[in-house]
């Protein structure tokens, strides 16, 4: 009875590349050898095989029965050590980590505080991504989302990070002190508030704190927190803003918020699919996530 032994490496893969494009010549430029090269290589597994892989003319080259069998075997082996070689790489690989979130929590939030959870993790590249579009994290672009939400989304991993509150703010330099103190400030106005559903504005403010005869119909209108923001930071007037998103501001003492009563807010949920929620890397970043918000 013969004994069979594997052929060298270096044969089966010249057969595999033969066999994927029915050409020497063309299997010689993928491998980036001679035709003559994979000939002999062809040549010395049949040798091996003590059969013919190819049936060879001048016009076509054609799979034997071995052929065929072998063929099958190599797509195989060859498509198994390509993935292992790449999950190798990966191992190898700095973790990286892609975030999606609004672009005012990452401006007013996230962004002075990242340097922290670069010195804790040097290990993780964080990318950033910010969109008016919510990102679906099943097409697997991103690795987590930080979203603003009235609930938790049905389906994925929800970490709750903060429940927010909105207050009014504005520059120490404007000295509001009593509610009548809004009638001769200019009004800065977020339009477009989806979230929560009971919008935090100046009409909702007034039915609830006053002052009874505040004009609503007055001052800016921003589509965009964050320049409202800017705008009271430069002392154009009060704004009604995420209690969250204004507290760097308000320690700094660039903003002060003068009034006790604040209107609901929505949620901060830290969200990922169920099945990499727990990923040394995210792990990491929920984990400095609810920290920080503390």
């Amino acid at each position: 009875m013969k004994t069979s032994r594997l052929p060298p490496l270096g044969t089966l893969r010249a057969f595999d590349a033969v066999a994927g494009c029915l050409s020497f010549k063309r299997a010689a430029a993928e491998l980036s050898v001679s035709a003559t090269a994979v000939s002999h290589q062809i040549r010395l597994l049949e040798s091996v095989l003590e059969c013919r892989v190819f049936e060879r003319s001048a016009q076509e080259v054609r799979l034997t029965e071995a052929g065929q069998l072998l063929y099958a075997a190599t797509q195989n082996a060859f498509s198994s050590l390509g993935d292992a070689v790449k999950k190798i790489d990966r191992l190898t690989e700095s973790p990286a980590l892609t975030v999606t979130t609004t672009s005012n929590f990452l401006t007013n939030w996230l962004l002075p505080r990242l340097a922290d959870f670069k010195a804790q993790y040097p290990q993780i590249d964080v990318h950033l991504h910010t969109s008016v579009e919510t990102v679906d994290l099943k097409q697997r672009t991103v690795d987590v989302a930080i979203r603003y939400r009235e609930s938790a989304e049905h389906g994925l991993h929800n970490t709750l990070l903060c429940e927010d509150r909105f207050i009014v703010v504005a520059s120490p330099a404007l000295n509001l002190r009593r509610p009548a103190d809004l009638n001769k400030t200019t009004l800065l106005h977020v339009d477009n508030r989806h979230i929560p559903a009971e919008s935090p504005d100046w009409q909702h403010w007034k039915q609830r704190y006053g002052p009874e005869g505040l004009n609503l119909s007055r001052g800016l209108h921003f589509s965009d927190e964050t320049h409202a923001l800017q705008a009271a930071v430069a002392g154009h007037g009060a704004v009604i803003a995420s209690e969250l998103l204004v507290g760097d501001l308000i320690t700094r003492g660039m903003l002060v918020a003068p009034y006790a009563g604040s209107l609901p807010g929505a949620n901060y949920y830290l969200l990922a699919l169920e099945e990499v929620a727990y990923r040394a890397e995210i792990v990491a970043l929920r984990d400095w996530l609810q920290h920080m918000v503390q």
